[in-house]
């Protein structure tokens, strides 16, 4: 039995049959391959779940010992489990997860969920990419380059950490009471924003505090690239803008961004080209570079292999 509420933002599901199972968890996270690990059991898949747009927060347990391949596309997720263990392998590394803890899985990777016990539910939070990496860059101060920095194992070592998972953990245990609130465009948006940041936060710790103001020569000059991107920008201009030498606005750059003009002014292009992609309204990637300053194709897909971990076409098909 599957149904959803308040416009569909709120998604609850229970069933027994294998093939509903997989496209209800489908459809409120990502395509996958199940596999089911002790035969003899029976599945009994009890999802319940609550799309906020760029955040998906719910509470899944199938009811059985599983595996389950995923590639994440375009999306970070953080599975914690509320009992039982989840096993899943990254690269070289064994991830274990249990109650307190969890495992992130970063976008366009297939890491395999090598087992999901029996008895586990996890508390699964599914962030959209480009939203997430936006509300970091936002946050910390500084440009996301090739993605976000994150370890694979999130535990409740800082007060942070702790504040955000028990954050989820309550908000996911009464998503039914709550779904008439659910239902408002405002009060999602803030949510899905309050989740976003507690995480950025909580994976950055020492940042729990506002970052030191820029100084003015790099905030006129982000405020300018930021406002017009597609700009030719040259080196003189930025610095022209910021009132001081070429080398000095990259030196300021490095220290309080971390990053020089050009490759913020790169970030950004390709951010905004991910955007125009993924929205596919009739656009070529030739279309879609061109607009936002790639003068060469070529280079621009290689840029956004590195940033995105697919190619722009690949983008553009999904």
């Amino acid at each position: 039995m599957a149904n959803g509420t308040s416009a569909n933002v709120v998604r609850r599901a229970t069933t027994r049959d294998w093939g509903e199972a997989i496209r209800e968890v489908t459809g409120a996270y990502f395509p996958h391959e199940l596999r089911r690990l002790a035969p003899a059991e029976r599945l009994d898949l009890a999802m319940h779940t609550v799309d906020l747009g760029p955040v998906t927060v719910g509470r899944i347990g199938w009811g059985a010992e599983v595996a389950i391949d995923c590639a994440y596309p375009d999306a970070y997720e953080v599975n914690m489990p509320l009992a039982g263990s989840l096993e899943s392998r990254h690269g070289r590394d064994a991830v274990v997860s249990g109650e307190g803890t969890g495992t992130i899985f970063r976008p366009n990777r297939t890491t395999p969920i090598t087992r999901w016990s029996a008895e586990c539910t996890v508390v699964g939070v599914k962030f959209d990419r480009a939203s997430l990496e936006r509300t970091a860059e936002r946050v910390l101060a500084t440009p996301v380059a090739g993605g976000l920095d994150l370890p694979s194992r999130i535990d409740g070592s800082s007060a942070a950490t702790r504040g955000w998972l028990h954050f989820v953990r309550t908000l996911s245990a009464d998503l039914q009471g709550i779904s008439a609130l659910l239902g408002s465009e405002v009060l999602t948006a803030q949510l899905s924003s309050t989740i976003m940041t507690g995480f950025v936060l909580a994976m950055h710790p020492e940042r729990e505090f506002a970052a030191p103001a820029r100084p003015r020569i790099v905030s006129r000059v982000l405020d300018r690239i930021q406002a017009d991107p597609a700009h030719p920008w040259t080196a003189a201009e930025m610095a022209g803008i910021a009132g001081v030498s070429v080398r000095r606005l990259q030196e300021g750059f490095r220290e309080y961004v971390g990053a020089t003009p050009s490759a913020c002014l790169r970030d950004l292009r390709l951010a905004r080209a991910h955007e125009d992609l993924l929205a596919a309204e009739a656009a070529t990637v030739a279309e879609v570079a061109a607009r936002w300053g790639f003068t060469n194709t070529g280079r621009f897909a290689a840029a956004y292999r590195a940033k995105y971990g697919l190619s722009p076409s690949e983008t553009l098909q999904r």
